[in-house]
């Protein structure tokens, strides 16, 4: 009976080893098969000459970080100060020396806003224009190192998206103050232009993401347009098309969906939009990113493993 019980224990052993080793081989076999991308969030800066003097650090800071690339939703100024020919050129010269690839999404500070005395009394749509023959005069991200980017053409290239890992990103010229809507109850001629345009990326977007069978979406644009004001049906008119239709598609797209903001100065992930009902729609995620007097970035993160698909950590600026 001992002959016998003696080579069953081994044997016993023996496969609790084998199977351990397996477990282990299997977990490492997942891990190895993980994929994740970072990415950077910055905006609403620089607005004074110590972020000025500051930012290339950051975005130095930024590119040691592991991560993919860098998006600016806008406001490189700040909105006292004049939309010169010099200072777009600073910012492009910053912005086109940092070492990854940089996406730039305007705000009102650089061209709506710009027909201010403060700001040189310029025409808003003759700044825009100027800001296209700069910051989007090729088919690729600035930068020193260049990413491919798909522009939405006819006038529009302030629009484009790009894919990193499985998620499609967007970009939106929806720039704070309501949206260039304009002070009288009807919007203004501009905005009916450039709207149907907006929108149009926004629809197209949507729809390449769902025939590839992507797993997320990200906008990125300037405005904060007042989700809460929106959820308790007071949507100011400026961003209430635009909300509806954003809305829709979330609703009707099975991944997860990010949307990156500045514009209103608070650092913030949250999910601020709600259904019809009233409903918090937990799918998506909104950032918006630091901004002056407050520096900073935001890290996000894409890991194929995580069901949520995106995880951020805000990185103050100068850090402690």
């Amino acid at each position: 009976m001992t002959a016998l019980r003696w080579p069953t224990a081994v044997n016993l052993k023996f496969w609790q080893q084998s199977a351990c080793t397996a477990v282990c081989l299997w977990l490492c076999c997942a891990v190895a098969h993980a994929e994740v991308w970072r990415f950077a969030l910055i905006g609403d800066t620089p607005y004074s000459s110590f972020e000025r003097a500051e930012l290339p650090l950051m975005l130095d800071q930024i590119a040691a970080s592991g991560n993919a690339l860098v998006v600016h939703v806008g406001d490189i100024k700040h909105g006292k100060d004049r939309c010169d020919d010099a200072l777009f050129d600073d910012r492009l010269a910053v912005f086109d020396n940092a070492a990854l690839p940089f996406i730039f999404v305007p705000g009102d500070n650089e061209w709506s806003d710009c027909d201010r005395l403060s700001n040189g009394a310029y025409d808003p749509l003759e700044r825009l224009n100027a800001l296209r023959q700069r910051f989007w005069a090729t088919d690729s991200s600035l930068g020193r190192q260049r990413l491919p980017l798909t522009r939405q053409g006819d006038g529009w290239p302030e629009h484009s998206r790009f894919r990193l890992g499985p998620v499609l990103f967007f970009t939106l010229n929806l720039p704070g103050g309501n949206n260039n809507w304009g002070p009288a109850d009807l919007p203004s001629a501009e905005y009916r232009q450039r709207q149907p345009q907006v929108t149009r990326w926004l629809r197209d977007s949507f729809a390449l993401a769902r025939r590839e069978g992507l797993r997320g979406v990200a906008l990125l644009f300037q405005a904060n347009p007042g989700f809460r004001h929106f959820n308790q049906g007071l949507g100011h008119r400026g961003y209430r098309e635009f909300l509806e239709v954003l809305r829709e598609e979330v609703q009707n797209f099975e991944g997860q969906v990010l949307v990156v903001h500045g514009d209103t100065h608070t650092s913030r992930i949250d999910q601020p939009l709600r259904d019809a009902q009233g409903k918090p729609i937990s799918k998506l995620t909104r950032i918006e990113t630091f901004g002056y007097p407050v520096m900073g970035w935001t890290q996000g993160r894409i890991d194929s493993n995580d069901p949520k698909l995106f995880s951020f950590e805000p990185h103050p600026w100068p850090g402690k």
